[in-house]
């Protein structure tokens, strides 16, 4: 999953960040308003996490931006304690949620957890294709009775195949929601991660569940033939 945090206080700003890449997400992350227009109207986003109160433009005006190129992308508000009327501005243009600082940093990030299902339409924490579960919340994967160990970028790829089972997605769309624009892997990173999840997945005698589609993607599914 990819995130922006738009946010100009930096301790703030960095422990988010910080946060936010030990859970497996990749994080865009500016404190100017300005910038914070560029990357959130430039690239698809999982989630934004948005400061209300930025140099530049107001993160309302990012927010509104961001609405009027249609993106439906989760967008969580981090507001001051008297910020009511911004808070209320804010859901009008199309918030999906607010917090008010100082916040427990276990509450920001059961909400973006929550809001990240809900951008992907996923109701329940957990998400089973055949008798591979994986819990988003845990960052747990096991198979039939057997516990699968991964590391945060297998488990990102493997989540966010998950919650498009059965449909192919593209290298390049696996690409954009996993990697930041900072990120400076070499490209053929996702091919790598790729063949080591399958290996991980299907064990001995299992049937595959990650399939490969030449020339279009990637599919999860129990359903598929290899």
């Amino acid at each position: 999953m990819r995130v922006l945090v738009v946010e100009d206080y930096e301790v703030i700003r960095e422990g988010l960040v910080q946060g936010l890449q030990e859970r497996g997400f990749a994080v865009d992350a500016t404190g100017d308003g300005n910038e914070g227009k560029w990357y959130a109207t430039s690239n698809d986003y999982d989630l934004i996490l948005l400061d209300i109160m930025l140099p530049g433009l107001s993160g309302l005006e990012i927010l509104r931006a961001v609405r009027a190129q249609g993106k439906d992308v989760p967008v969580l508000l981090l507001t001051a304690k008297d910020d009511v009327e911004d808070r209320v501005r804010g859901l009008d243009l199309g918030a999906d949620d607010y917090l008010v600082k100082p916040f427990a940093i276990a509450e920001l990030f059961a909400r973006v957890r929550s809001l990240t299902r809900r951008g992907h339409h996923a109701r329940t924490p957990t998400i089973t294709v055949g008798d591979l579960v994986i819990d988003t919340t845990a960052h747990s994967v096991r198979r039939g009775a057997q516990d699968i160990t991964l590391t945060p970028r297998e488990f990102a790829l493997l989540e966010f195949l998950a919650l498009r089972a059965g449909e192919v997605v593209a290298r390049s769309e696996l690409w954009e929601h996993l990697y930041a624009f900072s990120d400076d892997s070499t490209s053929n990173v996702i091919e790598a991660t790729v063949l080591r999840l399958r290996r991980k997945l299907s064990p001995a005698d299992e049937p595959p569940l990650l399939h490969t589609r030449r020339g279009f993607g990637y599919v999860l599914s129990a359903d598929v033939a290899p």
